[in-house]
């Protein structure tokens, strides 16, 4: 029996070795700090610029810019709420048609872009669009000046497209949490004399309103990061002042600075994202798990709450679905090119390539904090995962400026001592573009991964210490196969993400490189809807699949509850 001790022990000691080299730690704080690398960059730069025209942003554009921001966003945010929170409550507490239904329906919206959608009401409510024309014909108008019809392209046209496509967020958390409300606590305001409005005020609305909270913040953050849009409409905001200085102007330092001041913005929407997620411990019954009976809703009621949920549905992905079909065949022959498909490949090569080096990323980072269960592990974490709240703008400069350094560096060197030059390595190329989508939508893929792994049993990982296995071996042989649905969730989620960014993709890419969100950008800046068509129903066709999962998810779990 003492011959039989020595392989363990050998075993153990080698898995002692890598917990002192200490692979996983080094690993992910070096990632953290990549992730961290465009943020330091933009910091570094505004407040150094070479050339520094801050006073002059302040007194000219800065504050334009700033308050169109905020009345954007302000807009939006009501907009999100009060859209998400009425469809999430009504579908959760109330029986009426086509309610089972409008449940993933109602998810629909998030596949479409923001960009996208603006394209297609143009298209649809400018002057010689089908509604003015019919209105016209109807009553006999000739000119514009003959009535008033509200201008699509204008701020209140930006918010109305960017709400219809981003209450998902509202709708999805403030569902959840009506979801996880206790029966009997609202069973017991009724009985109380409380109606189901004031149940809802009083009760409902207080416990959700942390869930709330985080999706108006996610939605917001979405606003932020938004250039189709707001450049089709002509609404200078952050992002569009941030294009114009850097491009039109030529100043890499006033694009910092605009940069910056979009962060600040950022961090406020994280501090509401923090205190709204501090706040969610309610701690109730195990009677929350019991059958939901809804409110059977009868007469015009019952119809009142089909328009409520419907309409966002049909605004939001019904009627630019439509559209984006109507005019693929119509435009078919002019759209399919050699060309699109190049884009089209582009945007694949592009998405896949990103997406598994975030989740291979991830991973580590996931796995590390899982070896690691520390304060410093978990703040690299949470580092690497900022990318997502950074608009693909902010996010362009912060890669450009390290990038373009490392290329003048290595050009510098080049000459000095070789006698040639390098030219650009890094930026302008390929590698900035998906550097960007990585630290993007790294968050996306951590996320999905640590909550796979807190599935996980840590008797796994005490059995595999036992025995004097590597973590590394362990991760592949258990790990890996237990966690495969969360892995191949992120793959997706990222893909998707990527082949729908537009801002960092239109500052990053190499020059005569398109992708099918560019491709539609450019086409459609034009006026050319119609040729765009075919890219955006790629784009909306794609972003479809993430949504799918996220519907069966929710069924799933709704199953689990009854």
């Amino acid at each position: 029996m003492d011959k039989a001790i020595p392989a363990p022990r050998r075993r153990l000691s080698r898995f002692n070795n890598a917990q002192r080299t200490d692979f996983w730690q080094i690993a992910t704080l070096l990632f953290a700090l990549l992730a961290l690398l465009p943020l330091l960059a933009i910091t570094y730069l505004a407040f150094f610029p070479e050339e520094n025209i801050w006073p002059h942003l302040i007194s000219t554009s800065l504050p334009k810019y700033v308050l169109n921001t905020l009345l954007l966003m302000i807009g939006v945010g009501v907009s999100i709420f009060l859209t998400g929170v009425s469809t999430a409550y009504t579908v959760t507490h109330f029986e009426f048609p086509l309610r089972r239904y409008l449940e993933w329906l109602l998810l629909l919206p998030l596949a479409v872009p923001a960009y996208v959608v603006a394209y297609l009401y143009t298209d649809l409510l400018e002057f010689a669009g089908p509604v003015q024309s019919a209105l016209r014909s109807l009553f006999g108008w000739e000119l514009a000046r003959d009535y008033w019809f509200p201008n699509i392209r204008s701020l209140g046209g930006g918010i109305m497209v960017m709400g219809l496509v981003l209450y998902p967020y509202v709708y999805l958390l403030a569902r959840a949490a009506f979801l996880e409300q206790s029966p009997n606590l609202l069973e017991a305001s009724r009985l109380l004399g409380q109606g189901p409005f004031k149940t809802f005020v009083r009760v409902s609305l207080p416990i959700a309103r942390p869930a709330i909270a985080i999706g108006v913040a996610l939605g917001l953050m979405e606003t932020l990061n938004d250039f189709g849009t707001v450049d089709f409409f002509a609404i200078k905001t952050l992002t569009a002042g941030l294009y114009d200085v850097w491009l039109g102007m030529g100043n890499v330092g006033g694009a910092a600075q605009i940069a910056l001041t979009m962060l600040t913005f950022v961090l406020l929407l994280l501090a509401l994202e923090y205190f709204g997620r501090r706040r969610q411990g309610f701690y109730q019954s195990g009677a929350r798990f019991s059958h939901r009976r809804r409110l059977q809703l009868t007469g015009a009621f019952k119809w009142l709450a089909l328009l409520i949920c419907l309409t966002p549905v049909v605004l939001g992905f019904i009627l630019p679905l439509l559209m984006l079909v109507n005019y693929s065949i119509i435009y078919f022959d002019i759209a399919w090119t050699r060309r699109f498909e190049e884009y089209a490949l582009n945007s694949l090569l592009l998405s896949c390539t990103a997406a598994i080096i975030a989740v291979g990323l991830a991973l580590v980072i996931a796995y590390g904090r899982r070896l690691h269960p520390n304060k410093l592990m978990l703040f690299a974490s949470r580092f690497a995962s900022l990318g997502y709240a950074v608009p693909g703008a902010v996010l362009a400069v912060g890669v450009i400026i390290p990038f373009a350094a490392f290329d003048n560096g290595v050009d510098a060197l080049a000459r000095e001592f070789l006698g040639f030059s390098t030219g650009l390595l890094l930026s302008g190329s390929l590698v900035a573009v998906i550097f960007a989508y990585v630290v993007r939508f790294m968050a996306v893929s951590i996320g999905a991964i640590e909550a796979s792994f807190t599935k996980v049993s840590p008797s796994i990982d005490m059995a595999a210490r036992t025995l004097g296995h590597r973590p590394r071996w362990v991760l592949g042989r258990f790990h890996l196969p237990l966690i495969k649905g969360g892995v191949l969730t992120a793959l997706l989620v990222v893909f998707v993400d990527s082949m729908k960014e537009l801002p960092a993709t239109l500052i990053l890419r190499p020059f005569n490189f398109e992708t099918l969100a560019t491709h539609v950008y450019q086409i459609a800046s034009e006026e050319r809807i119609g040729e765009s068509a075919l890219g955006a129903l790629v784009i909306v066709l794609v972003g479809l699949l993430p949504v799918i999962i996220l519907s069966r998810s929710i069924d799933r779990s709704a199953a689990m509850r009854q």
